[in-house]
């Protein structure tokens, strides 16, 4: 899974989880997936029993983004999912039209789909799929949504264009890549004020869209109610219509994963879609600095020791510094050679907490800060001083 974590509030900061944080437990499973651009493999969280999914919600974990395959599998499609997105001037009732239309036209194949709101503003339209790759199931997806935005041209769209949605339902056909995800069956989301929950429809509710947005105790008392609409999506087996039926085989997942996990993730990269940020300790010519990556931005600390005890130290705020693409390989840039040094370079992350709190636990990954720290603003008006301790 994808997760995409809120490390104060859903209306706060907020980034997109990959790779497992370092503080991760080691009772979570884990599953090494190759980066398509090289390097380390990213260390995907696996979500199979509450358990793991009672900790990612205590991290932060409000929306849940999960891939169209299961471990070790990850070559084959379990599902194939048509993603519906409304234009500017089309709403979820237009949506609710074309999924219909998808309906009968799958049907016509003799598959059986299954609709959800997205809990933001469109709907999914899953259509489970055994014995096909990725590569095929997005040729189905694209081959259909061009064929119906064909038949239906004043209402749906195939094309990735945002300049052609315009009171049109775009099909997101994409969506199927092996490396994309899509938010997962009962997820909360967050993109309004009042979050929503991803849900289940009758295709006897899309005919009358009605009251199709579930706040969390309106889902909870439907799931109650009505039970789980989706779960013949796991148990149907279905094989998709004109596709090349090659046997997947071990060898198909050559190079797709890892023998084991990395130990070595080496520096983030700036600006990533990742908790994991850049962070030194560097030695300048005011004494030992922390600088963070904040923002895009190094945020800047001055550290004293402090007469409580030697794991806390007094972090005084120093301003913010631009970035150098030196800096993010563990390097002094050559015109600040003779005036800094970097004693510490690593990785980051934030537990829980934010700047309107004034107060963040923070995972560090380097050779000399390392573990848990807590980092927390003085009490009073008067203090614009900040203190780092160890967390015991």
């Amino acid at each position: 899974m994808s997760i995409k974590r809120y490390v104060d509030t859903t209306r706060g900061d907020f980034f997109w989880e990959k790779d497992a944080p370092s503080f991760t437990p080691s009772w979570v499973k884990r599953f090494p997936v190759p980066r398509r651009e090289g390097g380390p493999p990213i260390e995907y969280i696996v979500v199979n029993d509450a358990r793991t999914l009672l900790w990612i919600a205590s991290v932060g974990g409000i929306e849940l983004h999960p891939f169209l395959h299961v471990v070790p599998r990850i070559d084959a499609a379990t599902h194939a999912v048509f993603d519906l997105d409304p234009g500017e001037g089309a709403d979820l009732r237009d949506c609710a039209r074309v999924a219909l239309i998808l309906r009968d036209a799958l049907r016509g194949l003799e598959l059986e789909s299954f609709a959800k709101v997205s809990g933001s503003k469109g709907i999914q339209v899953y259509v489970p799929s055994r014995g096909a790759t990725h590569e095929q199931t997005e040729t189905f997806a694209r081959l259909l949504a061009d064929e119906l935005a064909r038949r239906h041209p004043k209402l749906i769209v195939s094309k990735m264009a945002k300049a052609l949605r315009h009171r049109k339902v775009f099909i997101d056909w994409s969506q199927n890549a092996d490396y994309k995800t899509t938010v997962a069956v009962y997820s909360l989301r967050t993109r309004r004020a009042e979050p929503y929950v991803s849900m289940p429809v009758t295709w006897a509710e899309l005919e009358k869209p009605r009251g199709l947005e579930f706040t969390p105790d309106e889902a909870i008392a439907r799931l109650r109610k009505r039970g789980d609409l989706f779960a013949e999506v796991l148990r149907l087996k279905q094989k998709l219509p004109f596709l090349e039926r090659r046997a997947l085989s071990p060898s198909t997942t050559k190079g797709r994963r890892a023998e084991s996990p990395s130990l070595q993730r080496g520096l983030p990269k700036v600006g990533s879609q990742s908790g994991r940020r850049l962070f030194l300790l560097a030695k300048t010519e005011k004494g030992n600095e922390l600088w963070m990556d904040m923002g895009g931005k190094f945020r800047r600390w001055i550290l004293r020791p402090d007469r409580q005890g030697d794991e806390q130290l007094i972090a005084m705020p120093a301003g913010e510094l631009d970035i150098d693409p030196a800096y993010a390989r563990g390097e002094v840039p050559k015109a600040w050679k003779d005036r800094i040094s970097i004693e510490d370079s690593g990785a980051y992350e934030i537990i829980e907490g934010s700047w309107q709190r004034k107060h963040f636990r923070l995972w560090f990954e380097g050779r000399v800060l390392t573990g848990e720290w807590t980092l927390e603003k003085v009490t009073g008006e008067g203090h614009r001083s900040w203190v780092l301790s160890a967390s015991r």
